[in-house]
């Protein structure tokens, strides 16, 4: 019996309300038989929407004008696109965007497209192909590729670039597509873990500052319920990198942990950092009560979630993009 056998067997037997329909992922998509699907998760039209800027009525007339595309359908006859349809799509947005017209991209090979997707550049500004191309390897787990091409963009773009505008924007639609369910846990984890590992090095190649009194000192935290810790290693990066001291006390903090650092620490500021909005409270009073903790520290609030805030206490200062949080971190 063939390992292939044996993996779709172990899945059936670990999930048995998943049907398994192996396919053959080098068959060109144009080429695919439409599969009725009823139990796997896939992407909704709806879905290759948001995550291509491509509008769903576009795409269909690309399927029904240029035979670019070939979804499957569930039994109620709507579209449903794989992995691999997904990839495909946005390669074919990259090159649209970048100027090429459907018309000429509809007579390259799938071959083809994915060459000239992983070798155009449309501008030393536009990011987007860099965030599809780890997008594309995350959802393959393919770590060799993923690297190789961290490695180049922070060869190339530098350390705080890569993270602000490709890095940042990558973990933002891998979350998204994690949040509906579009991929596994386990790949977000994959694409996170590969970006803590860089981040890590580059803190640790950086000397830490003295902790001198008087001098200005920031404690560091994800409140709980908060588990996503990549901005705030990034945080740790730049204060370091621009002298300034700072006490990590890391994700899933309790307010009564943050308590006994401020009391052995007595930081100046507390930063925090927010993506999700898992919160046990309104974010809101969440901020109103940990300044009436601290009333006598400045709290510094960054995240998704900053934008969505009402008007705060005087010692409650936001930061809403990545170059106020740059601005922040100077000495």
């Amino acid at each position: 019996m063939s390992s292939e056998c044996c993996l779709f067997q172990r899945i059936a037997k670990i999930h048995p309300g998943i049907k398994v329909i192996p396919y053959d992922p080098y068959l060109p998509i144009s080429c695919r038989k439409p599969t009725f699907v009823t139990t796997m998760n896939f992407f909704s039209i709806s879905d290759i929407e948001n995550l291509t800027g491509i509008r769903a009525h576009t795409l269909r007339i690309w399927e029904q004008r240029y035979k670019l595309l070939n979804p499957k359908r569930k039994e109620s006859k709507h579209r449903q696109y794989d992995n691999e349809d997904l990839k495909y799509i946005l390669r074919i947005a990259f090159l649209y965007h970048s100027g090429y017209k459907i018309s000429k991209i509809a007579g390259f090979s799938e071959e083809e497209i994915k060459k000239m997707a992983l070798d155009t550049t449309s501008g030393k500004e536009n990011y987007q192909v860099f965030v599809n191309q780890l997008t594309e390897a995350s959802i393959d787990f393919d770590q060799s590729r993923y690297e190789k091409i961290l490695h180049n963009l922070i060869l190339h773009l530098g350390f705080e670039k890569t993270v602000t505008q490709i890095l940042f924007p990558l973990l933002n639609k891998i979350g998204l597509l994690w949040m509906t369910d579009k991929v596994s846990p386990a790949q977000e984890h994959f694409a996170s873990a590969l970006v803590i590992k860089k981040i890590l090095v580059a803190i640790d190649g950086v000397d830490k500052p003295p902790g001198n009194e008087g001098q200005r000192k920031v404690l560091l935290f994800a409140p709980e319920g908060e588990h996503h810790e990549i901005p705030l290693l990034f945080m740790q990066y730049l204060l370091k990198r621009n002298g300034v001291y700072f006490v990590y006390v890391g994700k899933n903090a309790h307010l009564d942990a943050i308590k006994d650092f401020c009391v052995q620490h007595n930081p100046t500021q507390l930063y925090c950092h927010l993506v999700t909005n898992l919160l046990s409270t309104d974010l809101n009073e969440y901020l109103k009560k940990i300044s009436s903790v601290f009333p006598d520290k400045e709290i510094v609030f960054s995240g998704p979630q900053a934008r969505k805030l009402d008007v705060m206490p005087s010692n409650i200062r936001v930061l809403k993009d990545a170059e106020a949080m740059l601005s922040f971190c100077n000495k």
